[in-house]
């Protein structure tokens, strides 16, 4: 193991109660000693299980997978029809699987180290209708509340062509209702588009992380947008606050609910589909393991719940977050979940990847998950505009800083795998989630290549890895 990765030995850390002071933090858990200092670090999980020990305690299983992708599947017709961009996939929203042959090249070349093994990355970046992985989530709870909505006023029956919900009479009855969310953009994309192309009103509680154009394209779409100075975890609970005042309001909980975790969740489905279409083999012999951004973890949590259902034991999952907002590590290393905050550190949780720019965790993922996920590591924002730079000029993918969070762990993984005593697996598979950037502008774009190419032309420009 490397020296850039820790692990820390599993302690007897409160869940509720006062946050020890920072000095206490810190003799409890070393590994926090590098988190204030916004070094880069990987932390492996002491508390990850194998799956068939870690799966029984998560409260979600088979069956409540199984039942998302049903309604997914129900919903084809309709979305096949409103979104023309995924009448192609007859209605399925799903990301292209991607080999990135000349990316790993370039990464062992920046790195002066072997890079073994396969790097895939999942374009979730490139989903259709909102571009991240949010359209996984985000769309599937809207839609399984317009299907109960439906259903309960008799516009819907079991066994009806969906399609019916595009109609003005489906439209005529979502306009009664309203949907709220906080967000720091992704999320707030794709609930802000699935909700108005329904007919519901839509009111999005964007943070001060959030972008611009976000916020303008949400506008253009009819979406009410409502712009905080706070972060994150403030616009969140004003989402909430508004929806308890109105019982015609859903708020959609980005730290909370089960059905944005449900409807990540059937990406496991979906990626094991793809791997035996390509003919690629996941088993002991042959591991997978996955790079996932996270910001406040649902996205993250519901794919890793899916890939541990679909996979097994052959795949591990590692949580990718910035140096100034690790806050799911800080979560899980300590055992507090949301009961702290990467402030209690003193860190700020300013980032340029803005999908990540999350203070508190999800404590509902976080003790969910707290045996399935296999560690977290963190990323400086200047690392994340180096490889947008080197993912566009040797794959031509042009992705967001958040979306960029995973490759520094697969480069991690696999150069710690070759350096050790056995060397590393040659066909261990490394797959980054490309989380988003497919609907970032070209003037937002042009100022990103700008950053990247200040950031790498530099003279005292930071190691890469």
């Amino acid at each position: 193991m490397s020296e850039e990765m820790h692990q820390e030995r599993p302690g007897a850390a409160p869940g509720s109660g006062p946050v020890p002071a920072l000095p206490e933090l810190l003799r409890r858990w070393p590994v926090l000693a590098d988190v204030a200092a916004t070094r880069e670090l990987f932390w492996v999980n002491p508390q990850a299980w194998p799956a068939s020990r870690a799966l029984p305690t998560v409260p979600l299983g088979p069956a409540d997978v199984d039942d998302a992708a049903r309604r997914l599947e129900r919903f084809r017709p309709y979305l096949a029809q409103v979104f023309p961009e995924t009448a192609p996939q007859g209605g399925r929203i799903e990301s292209a699987l991607r080999a990135a042959p000349a990316l790993q090249q370039a990464l062992a070349r920046a790195a002066g180290r072997p890079f073994p093994g396969r790097l895939l990355v999942k374009l979730d970046s490139h989903l259709p209708i909102s571009g991240s992985i949010k359209a996984r989530g985000g769309i599937y709870e809207i839609l399984k509340l317009a299907e109960t909505v439906a259903l309960d006023r008799g516009l819907l029956r079991p066994g009806d062509d969906y399609t019916v919900l595009a109609s003005p009479a489906a439209r005529e009855l979502f306009a009664a209702y309203s949907v709220a969310v906080g967000s720091t953009g992704n999320l707030g994309l794709s609930i802000g588009i699935i909700s108005a192309a329904l007919g519901f009103r839509v009111t999005v509680h964007m943070s001060a992380d959030a972008k611009a154009w976000k916020k303008t394209l949400l506008r253009s779409k009819g979406v009410r947008v409502v712009e905080h100075a706070s972060d994150y975890s403030l616009a969140v609970a004003e989402g909430r606050r508004q929806a308890q005042d109105d019982p015609f309001c859903h708020f959609v909980d980005d730290e909370n609910s089960r059905d944005l975790f449900l409807g990540y969740a059937v990406a496991g489905q979906r990626l094991k589909a793809q791997f035996e279409e390509q003919g690629l083999v996941v088993d002991r012999d042959h591991p997978l393991c996955v790079y996932l951004p996270c910001g406040v973890g649902g996205g993250p949590g519901g794919v890793t719940l899916g890939l541990k259902l679909a996979f097994g034991d052959a795949v591990r999952c590692f949580f990718a977050e910035p140096t100034s907002a690790p806050s799911m590590l800080v979560g899980l290393c300590t055992g507090m979940h949301e009961a702290i905050s990467v402030r209690d550190l003193g860190l700020d949780g300013r980032t340029e990847a803005d999908g990540l720019a999350v203070s508190r965790p999800s404590g509902f993922v976080g003790r969910a998950l707290e045996h399935c996920i296999d560690g977290v590591f963190t990323v400086r924002d200047q690392t994340l505009f180096r490889l947008l730079a080197l993912a566009a000029q040797t794959e031509g993918l042009r992705l967001e800083p958040s979306g960029l969070a995973g490759f520094p762990g697969a480069c991690r993984v696999a150069m710690a795998q070759a350096a050790g005593p056995e060397g590393a697996l040659p066909t261990t598979t490394h797959l980054v989630w490309a989380t988003g950037g497919g609907m970032v502008p070209p003037e937002t774009w042009a100022a990103y290549e700008a950053r990247a190419a200040a950031i790498g032309a530099g003279p005292d420009a930071p190691p890469l890895f």
